[in-house]
């Protein structure tokens, strides 16, 4: 008898977990797939519109930006962290917006990463990484073709995606009304550019992938810099998926979507 008791209670939890990929899996398919072609360069990335899109009106944009176990061409892997928050019907319903999951080839980055050899490295160079200069095509077609509030432009990534995040604002720092970098980093002399933009940073302090001092620092950096603006988490004890921690605060969402350029 205890034996079928144990064995009920492991098909039940199967039953609920097949249930909830399902469910994840149809939210997802409200992002339509689209490819963003230029040159013979090809991104593809996902889009989701508000319900009831209205293109006499204008709506934020949010630009996600995966991580690097995320990367390839199915155009699928990139809604794996963070898509159903934005799915979310009460969410869509507070927050009508254009979000845009594009994805970065295998083995390819959001920013220039030069090593990892006892931790990641950045390169300062003018040059974009040619999936980051697709996104930003990509970005500047959307405001033009799209209904989007110019002023209320807003990026958001974790690990790679957060290395993603910061290189986006330091290249178009007049773009952005928000950014939130999750378990990211950067170069800290570039921070300079984007002093005035509100910027929360998200990390774990366990993290054995990307580690805390990166955000640390750039917090530390933006702050010496003036910045007035900005705030770094840290989630004491928690490895490499900050996000999670991230996506459930009750405010990250709002926190973003009340920031807009002057």
């Amino acid at each position: 008898m205890k034996n079928e008791k144990h064995m009920m209670k492991k098909i039940i939890l199967l039953i609920i977990a097949i249930v909830a990929i399902q469910f994840t899996e149809a939210q997802n398919e409200l992002f339509q797939k689209k490819e963003y072609i230029f040159k013979g360069d090809t991104l593809r990335y996902r889009i989701l519109y508000p319900e009831n899109y209205n293109s006499s009106l204008s709506y934020p944009l949010v630009v996600f930006l995966h991580g690097a176990g995320e990367r390839g061409n199915d155009n699928e892997k990139q809604l794996t962290h963070g898509a159903t928050l934005f799915t979310n019907s009460a969410n869509r319903a507070q927050f009508p917006s254009i979000v845009i999951f594009p994805q970065c080839p295998k083995d390819e980055y959001w920013a220039p990463v030069s090593s990892r050899e006892n931790g990641f490295s950045y390169v300062v160079t003018k040059k974009a990484t040619k999936p980051m200069q697709l996104v930003m095509r990509l970005i500047a077609d959307l405001k033009k073709h799209e209904a989007v509030d110019k002023s209320r432009v807003y990026v958001t990534g974790l690990s790679m995606g957060g290395m993603g995040t910061f290189d986006l604002v330091c290249r178009k720092p007049k773009d952005f009304a928000a950014a939130i970098p999750i378990c990211g980093g950067v170069s800290v002399e570039r921070l300079k550019k984007v002093k005035h933009m509100p910027i929360r940073i998200y990390h774990g302090t366990a993290d054995n992938v990307v580690s805390p001092e990166h955000s640390k620092n750039a917090y530390a950096e933006l702050k010496a810099n003036g910045a007035k603006n900005v705030e770094i988490i840290l989630y004491p004890e928690v490895g490499h998926n900050s996000w999670t921690n991230a996506f459930a605060s009750p405010d990250f969402l709002s926190w973003m979507y009340s920031k807009q350029l002057k």
